[in-house]
């Protein structure tokens, strides 16, 4: 991407990028408390997502206040390092903020001026997108939630620093939406189908799990947090190779075991079946009590979402970095527009019920003709090109 203004928004195309970021920049409410906070260190960028009583969830100010910041750093010869972590001690990032996102598609559909629903999704992958081709080094400290949206923050980049307190997940089946944030990309290339395995039942993992699974680059106790920050802040030489081994000589001498090693070829096995019918297929051939109870937790979620993901990592696996957001896009604009999205933030997050009614209620009722309508290009030259 290198300095180019090609992929800022289109509202911001025609300027330079000075006078783009100070733009966007100036777009976002000075009433409105910075939610992203920057400590400078000479040539290095600590940046805060700063939401704790949210759990740093993400809104479209913070992208709006982040993406020309860090546009302008990827461009700059005076920056070197970026390093990324959340406020508070619960949370790194918990997510994006979905019923923005559905209330604003709403009020659309009653006619009202809102295009909040469209621009969440198109900017956050666009910084998505920078953050995966960043020129510099960038390093993520997932201490605490990371889930859907800070997923897309952090594991897009190259140094992903879990710990203990670390709990991962793309939970989007359950919401009856798709793992998005370049979910497509990443959990497509992790071993042995388990990015498959995450992205339909969103398994929770833990923080030496994250590291084992290959989400998390390195696995770090908590506690010594501090410390490599501060390593890496006062770091002279900053490359790939010196920051590896800053990080690498804060981790323990031992790190937890994968609590999925056991049921790992158990994974591969089911889960590389190339439909979902075939998984639970092979999972009631399977018939051990772990296999009975991703049975049911997949039961639990929207089929439409189901068999959606289950193409849409199939696919992404195929397709390289750029071409997925596209993707990606063009599934968000689709389940907005269609009931389980709506269905499931109502079930999950308003009433919290916990008790969706899918429409469709079955897999069966899910034609693959259905399913094309959700990859086939928007209408009206709609889609996000980067």
């Amino acid at each position: 991407m290198g300095s180019s203004v090609r992929n800022l928004p289109a509202l911001f195309r025609g300027l330079n990028v000075k006078e783009a970021c100070q733009k966007m920049s100036f777009s976002v409410s000075a009433a409105v408390k910075s939610e992203i906070l920057v400590d400078s260190h000479g040539s290095k960028k600590v940046v805060t997502l700063n939401r704790p009583k949210a759990l740093n969830a993400l809104n479209l100010n913070m992208v709006r206040e982040f993406y020309p910041k860090l546009q302008e750093w990827n461009s700059s010869a005076d920056v070197d390092l970026v390093i990324l972590k959340g406020s508070g001690d619960k949370a790194f990032c918990a997510g994006g903020d979905v019923l923005a996102v559905v209330r604003s598609y709403k009020d659309a559909q009653e006619g009202k001026d809102c295009t909040m629903h469209k621009d969440f999704f198109r900017e956050e992958y666009i910084l998505n997108h920078l953050i995966g081709t960043f020129n510099k080094q960038y390093v993520c400290l997932i201490d605490g939630i990371v889930m859907g949206g800070g997923c897309g923050l952090s594991v897009n980049g190259r140094f992903r620093v879990a710990t203990e307190k670390t709990m991962l997940a793309m939970p989007e089946t359950a919401l009856g939406l798709f793992p998005d944030v370049g979910g497509s990309y990443f959990l497509s290339r992790l071993k042995g189908n388990l990015g498959m395995y995450l992205a339909l039942t969103g398994y929770r993992l833990l923080g030496a799990d994250a590291f084992h699974a290959g989400l998390a680059s390195h696995f770090v106790e908590s506690s010594e947090l501090p410390k490599l920050e501060k390593e890496l802040v006062n770091l002279k030489d900053v490359n790939e190779n010196s920051v590896d081994e800053v990080i690498r000589s804060f981790e323990p001498k031992k790190i937890p075991e994968f609590s999925l090693s056991k049921h790992l070829t158990q994974i591969r096995d089911a889960f590389g079946a190339r439909s979902v019918e075939d998984i639970l297929s092979t999972l009631e051939k399977d018939g051990s009590d772990w296999a009975k109870k991703q049975i049911a937790t997949l039961g639990k979620m929207s089929p439409t979402s189901l068999k959606v993901t289950n193409r849409q990592i199939n696919e992404g696996a195929r397709m390289n970095y750029t071409k997925i957001f596209t993707m990606e896009y063009r599934l968000t604009q689709r389940f907005l527009a269609d009931k389980d999205f709506h269905e499931g933030c109502r079930a999950i997050l308003i009433d919290k019920d916990r008790n969706p009614k899918w429409s469709p209620a079955t897999l069966a009722e899910v034609k693959d003709s259905v399913v094309d309508h959700y990859f086939s290009p928007l209408p009206n030259n709609a889609d996000l090109k980067l």
